[in-house]
């Protein structure tokens, strides 16, 4: 925090002779920092402010009273008389919310149907359900018993985090005004791509919207959010959804980092949202229209002028599960894309045949005994632009609430975020959290490999599906025993308890450099000959650099080498800089490996996951490199 403060307030308070080209709401903020700037003569670790500030974390994170508080405070006040700092919680609070570091309360109706908010403000129930804006609370008095009288507390709240302030503010501090511009003036044009003005969603954007492109202190934004339960214990089902934002004005090396993230929305849980999350976004989609509709005026401390600043949300980041509730469109089963067939024995939806992304020459396309027992002559599916799904989501019906029956069909709501002017026309408008993924196929590679009963995904019923397609006859189950009994055949990459001690000893004895993951040695069990309990940068690195190693010391070459391929593929897909020619070949070669990997690995093997491999390479050439999403 102290930091923070440090850095984005220093030049603040020294500006003292430069007030020709603020506007009023700078000049209020500037005279808020100078009279907090001295917490008592000569003290140069903390200002007034930061203490301030540091005090109420604290008083967050432990949960004091707002009476505590006070007493504090006033504590504090005599013991040392000549200490600057608000004398109660009211006064701390005010000083925060002056920042612009404060939030507005919305209540929600618990069934997710509507926000009362605007012209719904003052109802005492949902619209849409009935169902109470309160829970009225008994409160007995201490004083007069048995007597009681009644309060009402809110079922759900939303808290809103201005968006509008917080970028404001980013153009107060004259540094950091001045890192806006970075990417126009700083940033090297040449064939590396290094930052999403390199990419061609910005070009395109800039090209669509040329009055927007004039200024390059006009904010470009990208959005995420996910479920987390912030109560540290698996046992309480809980989903609280932050949502966050990130400038890409910024250089690279401070786009990503957590004291430049803007939190927009905090969406109680304890369910969680699923298409329902509309509702809650329409604050921040109501900022993000005044920022780009009538735009806002905003203090640039580093040109000493006042200017109308644009803001635009380029895109968003999550996860494969967040996209459907971000987007809108179905991510499970057949509906999550058109290459996807049910396995009937294994009761699961598999997405192979990426055959069809392959030249049309291709001798695998004709090979049916290796893959899904098809001749191949499907073309590769377009990808949508945002004015053919907006044509295709014009008789989609809306309609929030827990209530409501679910809708059949790809599509399940038109996404609030079209009500974005511009939104139709963003080339790259939802993006996949690569390390996620990431995650997935290394639990997948390990799982089978290792044999581990509750991550296999070569069983009896992956057998069976063989079968039925009329592929690799050598891997169907055999009756035995009189018929009473199935022989399951050891598959290429079955490996035997010694080549599995082997595998897990070399993750187990491996010594990484401090920084580049946790203690992996933890999660590997020798006796069990399992791999388990690694988190997802674990899974990152271990895909990387370290898996490659048992790979080609243990498996023969025919499945060795795509799993390396493999492991290459992410190495060079998550590469700072990176070059268009790069990207074509990285195209070529993950449709090559995941061909290899169809003619190896069981049909229940190929999930979602493993498909979404074919899209991230264009996701790069959309947005730039991965460390951005």
């Amino acid at each position: 925090m102290d930091a923070l403060l440090n850095d984005r307030f220093r030049d603040v308070a020294q500006a003292e002779g430069i007030k020709e080209g603020m506007n009023e709401d700078a000049k209020k903020f500037y005279n808020l920092v100078e009279e907090a700037s001295k917490l008592y003569p000569d003290c140069n670790g903390f200002s007034m402010l930061s203490f301030t500030i540091q005090l109420y974390l604290l008083k967050c994170q432990h949960g004091w009273s707002n009476a505590s508080f006070t007493s504090l405070l006033e504590l504090l006040k005599e013991a040392i008389p000549n200490l600057n700092i608000p004398t109660s919680f009211n006064k701390a609070k005010t000083m925060v919310r002056d920042l612009g570091l404060d939030y507005k309360k919305i209540d929600a109706c618990p069934n997710d149907c509507m926000l009362y908010w605007k012209e719904y403000e003052k109802d005492t129930s949902c619209h849409e359900c009935g169902t109470s804006r309160w829970i009225v609370h008994p409160v007995v008095e201490a004083d007069v018993l048995p007597s009681k009288k009644y309060h009402n507390i809110h079922v759900k709240t939303l808290r809103h985090f201005s968006l509008i302030l917080w970028l404001q503010r980013l153009f107060m501090c004259s540094a950091t005004a001045k890192i806006m511009r970075w990417h126009d003036e700083e940033c090297r044009k040449n064939e590396k791509l290094r930052h999403p003005t390199d990419e061609q969603s910005w070009k395109d954007f800039d090209n669509h919207h040329t009055n927007y492109a004039l200024d390059p202190r006009n904010m470009r934004l990208g959005l995420s959010s996910d479920g987390f339960n912030p109560y540290r214990t698996m046992s309480i089902s809980h989903s609280t959804w932050p949502v966050v934002l990130m400038a890409y004005n910024f250089p690279p090396w401070m786009s990503i980092k957590q004291e430049y993230f803007m939190l927009s929305l905090l969406i109680p849980g304890p369910k969680s949202l699923g298409n329902d999350i509309d509702i809650y976004l329409q604050p921040l989609i109501e900022d993000l229209k005044k920022l780009w509709e009538v735009r806002v005026k905003t203090y640039d401390a580093s040109k000493n002028e006042t200017f109308q600043m644009y803001a635009a949300l380029m895109w968003t980041i999550s996860d494969f599960l967040a996209y459907a509730i971000l987007s809108g469109w179905s991510t499970k089963g057949k509906l999550a894309c058109p290459c996807s067939n049910y396995l009937k024995y294994s009761r699961k939806t598999c997405y192979m045949g990426h055959c069809a992304f392959l030249p049309e020459d291709h001798p695998w396309r004709a090979n049916k005994r290796s893959f899904n027992g098809k001749v191949e002559h499907r073309q590769a599916p377009p990808l949508l632009s945002g004015t053919e799904t907006l044509s295709q989501l014009e008789y989609v019906n809306n309609s929030f609430g827990k209530l409501k029956p679910k809708k059949d069909g790809p599509w399940k709501k038109r996404s609030i975020f079209f009500d974005l002017p511009y939104w139709q026309y963003n080339t790259s408008r939802h993006n996949l959290d690569v390390m996620h993924i990431e995650k997935n196929i290394v639990d997948s590679i390990l799982g089978t490999l290792l044999d581990i009963s509750s991550k296999t995904k070569d069983h009896t019923n992956a057998g069976y599906d063989l079968q039925e397609m009329g592929t690799r006859k050598n891997l169907h189950p055999k009756k035995t025993n009189g018929r009473k009994n199935v022989k399951l055949v050891k598959a290429c990459y079955s490996m035997t308890n010694a080549e599995k001690s082997i595998f897990c000893d070399v993750l187990k004895t491996t010594k990484l450099p401090d920084g580049s993951a946790s203690n992996i040695s933890r999660c590997v069990n020798l006796l069990e000959r399992r791999i388990s309990g690694y988190k997802t940068h674990d899974a990152h690195f271990m895909l990387h650099y370290l898996l490659q190693i048992p790979f080609k010391g243990i498996l023969p070459d025919q499945i060795a080498v795509p799993l390396i391929g493999l492991g290459s593929f992410f190495r060079q897909l998550c590469q700072k800089s990176i070059t268009l020619q790069e990207i074509d070949q990285l195209e070529e070669d993950i449709v090559t490996i995941l061909c290899q990997l169809e003619r190896i690995f069981p049909p229940s093997f190929f999930d979602i996951m493993i498909h979404l491999l074919i899209h991230l390479a264009n996701e790069v050439r959309l947005g730039g490199p991965v460390q951005f999403r």
